[in-house]
């Protein structure tokens, strides 16, 4: 017996012990269940084709029945992302939990690198489905919707930031418009940079450091919609201050704050890029078109 407890206290900590590890068991045990459905999905998929693989064919060769398969998933077509539900709750947790000191883009950053590490941590896997998905609409449009999942919950965490007291653009209409406007379109362009670096990388056949990928994508966009933060946030790694000239900033972050301090008499360029292009050369071809244009 333990001396620092009494018999009635012992009586009372053993069970909460015991169901706490009940408890994991079963999550895990649901887990596994779920990989072991997927993984058969994508199995049968890949050798007799999506349209032609049925629910029982799946559960029959995870070794489960019928009624066993609908306990996890609603459709066959929702076993080929089977982890999206946890990570998006991930996503949620870590989005609350944020230090509200932290500027809000990067906990944005933060929250998508959970999704890629989901995919990340499965090379083989993610792979075998990018390549399914491209294959049948029906899987794409799902992957759509999935995508916008994600996209409305950063973009109502920004919202929720932006109603603060935090320090904001000159011109922009606090409380108006450009509230949601700057939620929906940095929340946007944080989800774009993730698919094209995910894509790039599934391309690749899941070799490479994805993440530095990512990180380089979002250094991008922190100079293109945050070029300074807002008073008293700080950001993780390497910070951009209030203020700060060109001879401070990255090549990268002075080219997007000389395009957005641009005067409003300047001309209009449209440059096109193939969205598999490196970002370092599309910024390289955008300079040379404004060079060419500034020499006419």
């Amino acid at each position: 017996m333990d001396r620092d407890q009494s018999p009635s206290e012992q009586d009372v900590a053993r069970p909460a012990v015991e169901a706490g590890a009940g408890g994991r068991r079963a999550a895990a045990q649901r887990q596994q269940m779920r990989q072991d459905l997927a993984t058969a999905a994508m199995e049968l998929f890949a050798t007799q084709g999506y349209e032609e693989t049925t629910v029982d064919q799946i559960a029959a060769a995870a070794g489960v029945a019928r009624r066993t398969f609908f306990r996890y998933f609603r459709s066959k077509e929702e076993a080929i992302f089977p982890d999206h539900d946890d990570t998006l709750v991930r996503v949620a947790d870590l989005l609350a939990s944020a230090d509200s000191e932290e500027h809000p883009l990067d906990v944005v950053c933060r929250g998508i690198k959970e999704v890629l590490r989901m995919y990340a941590s499965t090379p083989a896997v993610s792979v075998a489905r990018y390549q399914l998905i491209r294959q049948v609409p029906a899987l794409r449009e799902r992957e759509i919707a999935v995508v916008a999942r994600y996209e409305r919950l950063f973009t109502r965490y920004l919202l929720g930031r932006f109603d603060a007291a935090e320090e904001t653009p000159p011109s922009w209409q606090r409380g108006g418009d450009d509230d949601s406007m700057l939620a929906e379109v940095s929340a946007a362009a944080v989800v774009a940079a993730h698919n094209h670096v995910l894509r790039r990388w599934l391309r690749a056949g899941g070799h490479g450091d994805v993440e530095s990928q990512l990180d380089h994508s979002f250094d991008v966009i922190r100079g293109t919609f945050w070029p300074t933060p807002p008073s008293g946030a700080r950001r993780r790694g390497t910070a951009v201050a209030p203020g700060a000239t060109s001879d401070s900033l990255s090549p990268l972050e002075a080219a997007a704050v000389s395009a957005l301090s641009a005067s409003p008499g300047g001309e209009v360029l449209i440059t096109v890029a193939r969205t598999d292009a490196p970002l370092d050369l599309v910024v390289d071809s955008i300079r040379a078109a404004l060079a060419g244009s500034q020499a006419g």
